[in-house]
């Protein structure tokens, strides 16, 4: 969280002098005088519990506490030095201290909760989702969605069922400048566009190779494994290298390729591919680290377009002066959206002829808060169709479409070769060795049910 936000009171001052200078013609150009006054929410309180503060979390706690009509009331994690933190944090931007829960089903049993963040490893994603629902709580759900495409159908189903809102951190559908951009490529800026690449890249250390170790006292692991199988504790785990393994992460593809894949799919505005291939491996470093480092992910559609993303966790090597980033190319240019809150269109001899920045940068490397700025508007449309029924631009369905599309690629990668798929829904055709990933094992007695 930005260092002077240091109270609720100097924050909405400081967003209400922002919305201000928007409306003057400011940083975020598109959005009229209402618009803004929606964003700033309407009077009824919310109240928040968030499962997973240690990292992500913790960030996503003082930014949904830093709302002036909402409130955390709950901060839940496994590990007991996180409540602590993040319960620290949180009370000084709301001035009240939230209570912690090592089990955040307990917390779910409130009825003073009204909707859950979560920000858990990616294993306990679609699970926790779905209890929230069915314990009658709206759902902010960091991404992916889900661990396997199975999970997220299960998802879609249940946010009609339990008609509960679920609004997926796909973040930058809510960065106005980026919105602006999807606009104008709609529009035609650079005519019919044709093929996106979307790109990841960082210079992540080694993980070596974990010992069996007595768990800390600080760390329920039994609850940490939660829905998936059981392993034996590892000292290369926790926190942040379950990533990097099957059993509980999705690897880079995931972890950060979500963003980008989501980003394309939106502007060409497609749903599912009819071919995605992979290559890649772990390649510079011999460890635990069981996902790609090195992955390329290209996608196929019956609609006359194609996207490819590529991910280089260990060569951070920049694509066109930016770590992360998507470029559109189409019949008379393309349109490249960078890691923040800006768009540039180039015209087939890469001249420029249109350019929109963003003062306020963002550090798309910092894996707990690299803007909150910006996701703050993410959060009030999530509230906002809670309170008065507005669209979400990251609804579920969205989310699931796009998750789907990067775990298609990890499908491939997995088995070693392309895969031929079914256009209305995203399944696997004719392939029954890659279609045993769709869906996942759980540890007896987690399995998702509806």
């Amino acid at each position: 969280m930005d260092k002077n936000f240091n109270s609720r009171r100097d924050f909405i001052k400081k967003s209400t002098g922002v919305s201000a200078g928007l409306m003057i013609g400011g940083i975020l150009p598109g959005f009229s005088a209402e618009s803004y006054r929606r964003i700033m929410g309407a009077n009824e309180m919310l109240r928040a519990s968030v499962m997973g503060v240690n990292s992500r979390g913790n960030a996503l706690a003082q930014n949904f506490a830093f709302q002036k009509n909402c409130e955390v009331i709950h901060v839940c994690d496994v590990d007991s030095r996180a409540i602590e933190k993040c319960s620290t944090n949180v009370q000084k931007v709301q001035n009240k201290k939230p209570q912690g829960f090592e089990d955040f089903r307990k917390s779910l049993e409130s009825k003073d909760v009204d909707l859950l963040v979560v920000a858990a490893p990616d294993h306990w994603h679609a699970p926790a989702a779905l209890l929230a629902m069915q314990a009658g709580k709206h759902v902010y759900l960091e991404k992916p969605c889900s661990h396997s495409p199975h999970e997220g159908e299960i998802l879609v189903e249940a946010a009609t069922r339990y008609k509960k809102s679920v609004q997926m951190g796909n973040q930058r559908r809510s960065y106005p400048n980026v919105v602006e951009g999807i606009k104008e490529l709609k529009n035609g800026i650079i005519g019919r566009p044709y093929f996106g690449k979307g790109w990841y890249t960082n210079n992540r250390g080694p993980i070596g190779v974990g010992k069996k170790v007595t768990v800390p006292n600080w760390l329920n692991w039994e609850l940490w494994q939660g829905p998936a199988p059981r392993m034996d504790y590892k000292d290369n785990i926790v926190h942040y290298n379950w990533h990097w393994f099957w059993h509980w992460g999705t690897g880079e593809a995931l972890n950060n390729g979500t963003h980008m894949i989501d980003l394309l799919r939106w502007g060409f505005g497609v749903d599912y591919p009819v071919k995605v291939s992979s290559n890649g491996g772990r390649y510079h470093y011999s460890d635990d680290w069981e996902t790609p480092d090195t992955q390329v992910i290209n996608l196929d559609f019956n609609e006359g377009v194609s996207m490819s993303w590529e991910g280089r966790s260990c060569n951070g090597k920049p694509i066109e002066g930016s770590s992360v980033g998507v470029i559109f190319y189409g019949e008379k240019g393309s349109l490249f959206i960078p890691s923040g809150n800006e768009y540039t269109v180039f015209d087939l001899k890469n001249n420029i002829i249109k350019e929109v920045k963003d003062s306020k940068k963002i550090d798309p490397r910092d894996a707990a808060n690299p803007s909150s700025h910006l996701d703050s508007l993410h959060i009030r449309n999530f509230f906002n169709n809670i309170l008065s029924g507005e669209s979400l631009v990251a609804d579920i369905d969205s989310g699931h479409k796009s998750t789907v599309l990067v775990q298609l690629g990890n499908i491939a990668q997995r088995v070693g070769h392309s895969l031929e798929i079914n256009p209305e829904n995203g399944h696997i055709l004719k392939d029954k060795k890659a279609q045993k990933l769709w869906s996942r094992e759980y540890e007896k007695g987690w399995e998702m049910k509806l």
